[in-house]
């Protein structure tokens, strides 16, 4: 774990500038999403939309990943590359966005429906959406980073319902990963005490399966192993006094 910077007030408005940004880019692509459109629409879309408002797609580039969407459907779990792949009824797909402004980023992402879906994937991502905000209530100043995983892997576990362990939420400012890393499993009262000032990202990914996943040929889309299929829902947060303060509301 290397030195976690706790952000200034003035951090944190910028912070929240990019948040803002990617959250209304979320709200426009879900609105848009429907059987037939294809995911290198909803990137432009989304790029496009991030440009007009004065930010920067945290993701392109990143690593070298290609796009400013990661577009992840049905057993893709994250990181899924834009391509001219169409939307199909009742697929589910994960839209995740970061936005750079200002000399700091603000990262998001939600699931969608694609028209109608089954009642269990509603419950998919119901359950995935609670186990969001039970995170973020769990993330406590004085509390510890444990009790922030060890509340989602509990509800999760009582649907029976997998948590992806290979990727966490993260530490959010000048850079887009900085630490800490935020599991969405764990034990409780373990692990780092929890700062006023800090900021992270919580953002379950959680399966109708097994948690287990493995990542495509391309080098970046990961897909659970036994094709179950996943949810994700993500917010960029700061630790305060008077409890946890969602930085990417639209």
């Amino acid at each position: 774990m290397g030195r976690i910077h706790l952000k200034t007030p003035q951090e944190i408005e910028w912070i929240r500038e990019s948040g803002r940004i990617a959250a209304q880019t979320l709200l426009m692509l879900e609105k848009a999403i429907e059987p037939g459109i294809t995911t290198i629409e909803i990137d432009r879309m989304g790029e496009a939309f991030i440009k007009k408002h004065g930010g920067k797609p945290s993701f392109k580039g990143y690593h070298g990943f290609p796009s400013s969407v990661c577009c992840s459907i049905n057993e893709q779990v994250v990181h899924g590359i834009p391509n001219a792949r169409k939307l199909n009824e009742g697929d589910i797909i994960t839209l995740d966005v970061g936005v750079f402004k200002n000399g700091f980023h603000g990262d998001s992402a939600i699931t969608v429906a694609v028209g109608n879906i089954s009642s269990d994937v509603q419950q998919l991502m119901k359950v995935t959406k609670e186990a969001l905000y039970l995170g973020i209530r769990y993330a406590q100043v004085g509390g510890r980073l444990g009790d922030i995983g060890y509340a989602i892997e509990s509800l999760a576990a009582q649907h029976g319902y997998g948590v992806v362990r290979e990727y966490t939420g993260h530490g959010v400012g000048r850079e887009l990963h900085e630490d800490p890393h935020v599991m969405h499993y764990g034990k409780a009262n373990s692990g780092l005490r929890l700062k006023a000032g800090m900021v992270f990202t919580i953002e379950p990914m959680i399966t109708m399966g097994s948690h287990e996943v493995e990542v495509r040929k391309d080098g970046w889309t990961a897909v659970t192993k036994d094709k179950s299929w996943c949810a994700q829902f993500e917010h960029t947060i700061v630790l305060t006094p008077s409890g946890p303060d969602i930085l990417t509301m639209p």
